[in-house]
């Protein structure tokens, strides 16, 4: 799709720089025209059978994929806004489990969500829906259920995403999941759980580049186990240098997480790695809100104002899901 202005817009931006201009004669030189601002980008949203395709000035951002056949529906790819290639892997190795950008958990009723076949237990979509399809935000929504087969679900899940690009070296995914136990529930200690990206191996740490958190320390020896607000990996391929990071909400639970990281590139808030022997315990109808904030970006964490993106977003009350 083009990425043209409303004509309103597009008229006052061609009639200021006459209106400034002083009567009878030219502008003078310490009064320089006022560049017009840029053409805002514009998002669109496409269902392709069990895939929303999400674009950005017809350049594709991202996928949010949600088959029956899969573990847990998730995000891939998720690109870069200068390269335009995905700064998540699908899979690879070490742990080919990870799925780019995802949600999932083990050690839940003794099922696993997040790795092994899906006999041991799948987060399907009931199918996702497309809310607002463009031009200035794309949102989803999508209802899952927590299940081994032939078996009743264990969990729920209602989750809201919500992708816009603030400027041509931004691009955000505001992830809001609202779980809900069917039944009495009992989550083991784990690390692995809840939100999670796994970044391509040539920007990871290990490949030379770096691995940051909120409170500035860099590496898996300074970010693992720490708490922090977020925690950004970037990298540098084809001469440019692009990053994700994942932002936890002051609202969550656990906040400011403790993370699960790793030089390879991964990164997680993950508070139940460090729950104690009892676990965590949901009864019946109880639920547990949590929202993240997905930052992919040119440069890295400080030229993209990591923290300053953090403290507006910071300010942002979760509303309540519509159902």
């Amino acid at each position: 799709m083009g990425s043209a202005r409303p004509a309103g817009a597009a008229l006052a931006a061609f009639l200021l720089p006459i209106a400034a201009a002083p009567v009878g004669g030219d502008r003078p030189a310490s009064q320089p025209a006022t560049p017009a601002a840029p053409p805002a980008l514009r998002l669109s949203a496409q269902r392709l059978d069990d895939r929303i395709l999400v674009r950005v000035d017809d350049r594709t951002f991202t996928t949010y994929r949600f088959g029956a056949g899969q573990k847990y529906p998730y995000f891939y790819p998720v690109n870069g806004p200068l390269s335009g290639v995905s700064v998540t892997t699908e899979s690879s190795l070490p742990w080919p489990h990870h799925r780019s950008l995802f949600f999932g958990c083990d050690k839940v009723n003794g099922g696993n969500y997040w790795q092994e076949g899906n006999g041991e237990g799948q987060i399907v979509s009931r199918g996702a829906t497309i809310v607002v399809a463009g031009p200035d935000r794309v949102e989803i929504a999508d209802e899952c259920d927590w299940r081994k087969p032939g078996e009743s679900p264990t969990l729920a899940d209602r989750r809201e995403i919500r992708i816009e690009a603030p400027s041509p070296a931004l691009r955000t995914i505001r992830f809001r999941i609202v779980l809900v136990a069917r039944t009495d529930v009992r989550i083991e200690r784990t690390n692995h759980s809840l939100f999670a990206a796994r970044v391509a191996p040539e920007l990871s740490a290990e490949k030379g580049g770096l691995l940051l958190n909120s409170a500035g320390a860099t590496g898996e020896k300074g970010t693992f186990g720490a708490s922090a607000s977020w925690c950004d990996v970037s990298g540098e391929r084809f001469g440019l240098r692009e990053g994700l990071a994942i932002l936890d909400h002051p609202a969550n639970r656990w906040y400011p997480s403790r993370w699960f990281t790793r030089d390879y590139g991964f990164l997680s808030p993950t508070p139940l790695n460090w729950l104690d022997d009892a676990g965590l315990r949901l009864a019946a109808g109880e639920k547990l809100e949590l929202a993240y904030l997905v930052v992919v970006h040119a440069g890295d964490a400080a030229g993209a104002g990591m923290q300053a993106l953090f403290s507006k977003w910071a300010e942002e009350r979760p509303t309540a899901t519509p159902r």
